[in-house]
């Protein structure tokens, strides 16, 4: 028998492991489900945390988080709808699927409930990630505030309108797809220069590290940032006209653009 918990997860894959560990920084067991059983009893091992099946996370916890893609949260809340039903407590449920609306949730789940809509990105798993969140009207003030609490050990925690959310999802939440794109290039230049792929590597990810931080704590725009490390007829305006040259800002416009649009397809089913 499964007693209550504050917070159970339906799906130990990649983002929802990711989010599994930064919760779990905060001192909450966690409880963990998955359809492999190994995965989510390796994670639950990690963590301290326990596994159980996806009827008694839905009967049992007060924050139900739903790790599952948008094309399989149809079946997981057919499969859950009569446990929620059964409920007579309060009870919150969080989306981490991509285009998938407040509302629709609502309608496969079948229930009047509190509904939060989160996107978490990969680096949640180290506690430097970005979550954005949406939620409905009917979330109280008091639960958002303990789910941000819940998920401190993420990283940045950004209330979006949902409206903003897929927009900012194809900045943050498949960000980190584009920067490891760069980070490889950046390496391999390094590489054609005569580094090793090791030290390479090393240097590249310090440097996005490091000039990531300094834009987020100097809160200089970027473009004075860059200014400050090209200096006239330097090296660097040289790389940065190889970039332009290369219409590297353009295509980074793109990527972003191209996943917008993907998801407002997937909103259409």
């Amino acid at each position: 028998m499964v007693t209550m918990f504050e917070v159970g997860l339906i799906g130990t894959g990649n983002m929802g492991g990711a989010l599994a560990r930064a919760i779990a920084r905060s001192g909450e067991k966690l409880l963990l489900c998955n359809r492999s059983l190994e995965k989510a009893a390796a994670l639950a091992e990690e963590l301290g945390s326990i596994t159980g099946s996806n009827a008694e996370a839905a009967k049992s916890c007060r924050f139900l988080l739903l790790g599952v893609k948008p094309q399989g949260m149809a079946a997981l809340l057919t499969e859950l709808r009569p446990v929620l039903q059964a409920r007579k407590d309060r009870f919150v449920l969080v989306s981490m699927a991509a285009g998938l609306p407040i509302s629709a949730i609502k309608v496969l789940a079948g229930v009047n409930c509190p509904v939060v809509r989160i996107m978490p990105n990969l680096p949640v798993a180290l506690g430097e990630g970005v979550v954005l969140l949406s939620a409905d009207g009917e979330t109280a003030e008091e639960e958002l505030a303990v789910l941000e609490r819940l998920m401190a050990g993420a990283g940045l925690i950004l209330r979006l309108p949902e409206e903003k959310l897929d927009a900012g999802s194809a900045v943050s939440g498949c960000g980190p797809a584009y920067v490891y794109t760069f980070l490889e290039a950046l390496a391999e230049g390094g590489v054609r220069c005569g580094l090793t792929y090791d030290q390479s590597l090393e240097l590249a990810a310090q440097t996005l590290i490091g000039a990531g931080k300094m834009a987020m704590v100097s809160g200089e725009h970027p473009a004075r940032l860059r200014a400050q490390v090209c200096s006239p007829g330097g090296t660097t305006i040289a790389g940065v006209q190889a970039l332009e040259e290369h219409a590297f800002r353009a295509g980074a416009m793109a990527a972003v653009t191209a996943a917008y649009e993907r998801t407002l397809e997937l909103r259409k089913g």
